[in-house]
């Protein structure tokens, strides 16, 4: 699929968000959202979110749902090594 997303939330180095749709506003639309915070032990902590919302998503989900997954477990996993320098 190709969005072109719109930023919701720029906010460096904390947070950044956009918005895409698909087709047109209320069909599928995508939110995605990183923020990152420090920890109490003096760590880093990413959140990723995304949330789908739309008329079509529960008809599309359950085909989306496994690809979509392992596409942010493997772009978090790259984040992390590149974040500890490896």
């Amino acid at each position: 699929m190709t969005f072109k997303p719109r930023v919701k939330a720029a906010h460096p180095p904390r947070e950044f968000a956009w918005l895409g749709h698909l087709f047109i506003p209320g069909l599928f639309d995508g939110e995605h959202r990183f923020v990152i915070e420090e920890t109490e032990n003096g760590g880093t902590r990413l959140t990723q979110r995304e949330e789908f919302r739309g008329v079509l998503v529960g008809m599309f989900w359950k085909s989306l749902e496994p690809s979509t997954r392992r596409g942010f477990e493997a772009m978090n996993a790259a984040l992390k090594l590149r974040a500890e320098g490896g």
